[in-house]
């Protein structure tokens, strides 16, 4: 129960004056619900002519003898005023008076609760999103896509449907059971006495049965998180999918799933269907028992109550039972809703491991050198860069080249703190990048992915990206530097076009083109630029190139290519393999050597191999 306190504390604790406005009109219609059960009593003395007329009042005290005497002095001498029709009428018009209280109340009490079991879920999604963008990359290279969206979702959908559904009734149930007892009490001591004993014997047999619903709960979030990611991986791959002729093959995989997804919840829904049933049986038991002891205690005129009080005792008390079996179900559906907790929290408490130095700097600009310090890094235990050590001074243009897995785009990460090194350091003008605040280093750095990803936005939506206050003139300027912005005044609406899922609308070329605005418009002084032409055909490569000329022009560019014609100007290359640079220097200077690099430029140019 430690996580269902948890979320009282962080995240409903906020809406305490909600909660108490709910407390309090639970409380109300709680008492007029009593009051109106109450009126049984002297309904039935009116009805069967068993009302005793008090000769006189008594002075008026919180007792039952004192009120019930007062009442049935003012019945009777209404009964000898008015005759027994009035009588009946005023009962009647009495209870109705208080069944309306009752129920407004009730709808007041869910009126305040709403904005509590609305604003919580609202929270936790929130915390949740600002989590994910808060982990490491790391932390998502190991995860499903489709399971965090299933905890961002279904996980919190059930917190919200089981969870915050048994807060309600915790609030609500207990105050029923407490005020109708107080009543009962009120009524008949020792007959309540008999109620305390039978009661809990019920439950004790409902929480034991509700044990393992928690444990199997957690099973079937687990599952639809693997359903997810099928789901995702699905969509994001249904090209591949069709031209492999994989349909079938995808269809099985997913029925599989959704199969043992099935099985999980017919386990859940049939231990959670017997809560109901199981405790009306046992509350069954209880009133049965109630009557044959009440009853003879009446017949034999002890117990403190007349025929028609013990009537509507009886009916106080199945009152109580109402509460204490939806709160049983609640403790079913509680169970279920803390697997969901449980698997939210594994998101919320996964470790945050690149943050702010307590005393970093705010670096606005860059004037000198970037430093690669022995830089070691490592995915798994896996080693990927080994004692890397290099430099970059301000304007340069550096290429990183060599074969995939060498370690190329992991020391461009780096630097912009994807990842932390495994051992030595990264300078930015002498400044370790851990000294400088996250936000500052990133704002230094403009990359251009090989995969050019956008967003379902607009076009200026996109270019602009993360500008809260985007400025027009620049986005234009930004489409004109990237030769964007000839296609861009093709589509229907400019600027304002919406691109479509991961930018589906417009043509690899136009979407790498597009990435290029992007980083224009942040006009960052450093520059990555990972493999950013090579899925272009020849044509689009050309206008991409040209843009980039113009892109890279006064600032540090690191370039990140399989392509080594497309490098060939740059102010010095690396050849990296195995994670280590095994060469380095101009274009001219590496093909006069018998290395890797110019062993790599021979075979994508066979026509220009050396003598």
């Amino acid at each position: 129960m430690k996580a269902f306190f948890t979320i009282l504390r962080d995240y409903v604790f906020p809406y305490r004056a909600y909660a108490t406005l709910n407390i309090l009109f639970n409380i109300l219609g709680v008492l007029f619900s009593l009051l109106s059960l109450i009126m049984i009593g002297p309904f039935l003395r009116v009805l069967f002519d068993l009302h005793e007329t008090a000769a006189t009042q008594v002075p008026l005290e919180l007792s039952r003898q004192s009120i019930e005497q007062n009442f049935n002095h003012f019945l009777g001498h209404l009964i000898e005023q008015q005759g027994k029709p009035a009588a009946l009428l005023f009962v009647s018009g009495l209870a109705v008076v208080l069944f309306f209280l009752k129920t407004s109340n009730i709808y007041l009490a869910n009126y305040f609760m709403a904005p509590i079991r609305n604003g919580v879920t609202r929270d936790i999604r929130n915390k949740i999103y600002r989590r994910i963008l808060d982990l490491p990359l790391a932390y998502h290279t190991h995860e499903r896509k489709g399971d965090i969206m299933a905890r961002l979702t279904q996980d919190v959908q059930e917190i919200e449907w089981s969870v915050m559904a048994s807060l309600e009734k915790f609030f609500r149930d207990p105050l029923n059971i407490l005020i109708f007892l107080a009543g009962m009490i009120f009524m008949s001591p020792s007959l309540t006495l008999i109620v305390l004993i039978l009661l809990p014997v019920s439950g004790v047999l409902i929480g034991t049965m509700g044990k393992n619903l928690r444990k199997t709960s957690a099973k079937s979030q687990n599952q639809m998180g693997v359903m997810m990611s099928t789901l995702e991986e699905t969509l994001s791959g249904l090209r591949i999918i069709k031209a492999f002729n994989a349909g079938n093959w995808s269809e099985k995989r997913f029925k599989n799933e959704n199969q043992a997804f099935t099985r999980i919840m017919n386990s859940i829904t049939r231990r959670r269907d017997l809560a109901s049933p199981l405790s009306e049986f046992l509350g069954s038991l209880v009133v049965v028992g109630l009557m044959v002891i009440g009853g003879n205690l009446v017949l034999k005129g002890q117990g403190g109550l007349s025929a028609p009080s013990f009537i509507a005792y009886i009916a106080i008390f199945s009152q109580i039972l109402t509460p204490a079996k939806s709160f049983s179900t609640a403790y079913y559906h509680l169970n279920k809703g803390l697997a969901s907790i449980d698997r939210i929290n594994q998101v919320l408490q996964a470790p945050v491991t690149i943050q702010d130095d307590p005393d970093a700097l705010t670096l606005t600009g860059f004037s000198e050198s970037i430093e690669f310090q022995n830089i070691s890094f490592a995915y798994a235990d896996q080693p990927v860069i080994r004692n890397i050590s290099l430099s970059i001074r301000k304007g340069e243009t550096v290429a990183l080249v060599g074969p995939s897995g060498s370690g190329k785009s992991t020391l461009a990460d780096l630097l912009a703190r994807f990842y932390e090194t495994g051992g030595g350091k990264i300078l930015i003008d002498g400044v370790d990048i851990r000294k400088i605040k996250i936000n500052a280093l990133r704002n230094l750095i403009g990359m251009v992915p090989q995969d050019p990803l956008l967003f379902n936005d607009t076009i200026a939506a996109n270019i602009a990206f993360g500008d809260e206050n985007p400025d027009r003139k620049a986005i234009t300027e930004a489409a004109q530097v990237s030769n964007s912005w000839e296609f861009v005044c093709q589509t229907p609406e400019g600027l304002e076009t919406r691109l479509g899922d991961r930018g589906s609308t417009i043509s690899g070329g136009q979407r790498q083109r597009l990435c290029l605005a992007r980083a224009v418009y942040r006009n960052p002084p450093i520059l990555i630029l990972d493999e950013a032409t090579s899925s272009l055909d020849s044509e689009s490569e050309k206008m991409v190139q040209e843009s980039l000329q113009e892109l890279m022009r006064n600032r540090t560019t690191i370039i990140i290519a399989h392509r080594l014609s497309t490098i060939q100007n740059a102010d010095r290359i690396y050849v990296m393999r195995d994670g280590r640079i095994t060469e380095s220097g101009s274009h001219a200077e590496l093909m006069s050597q018998q290395g890797d690099y110019r062993y790599m430029f021979e075979l994508q140019n066979p026509t220009e191999k050396m003598a």
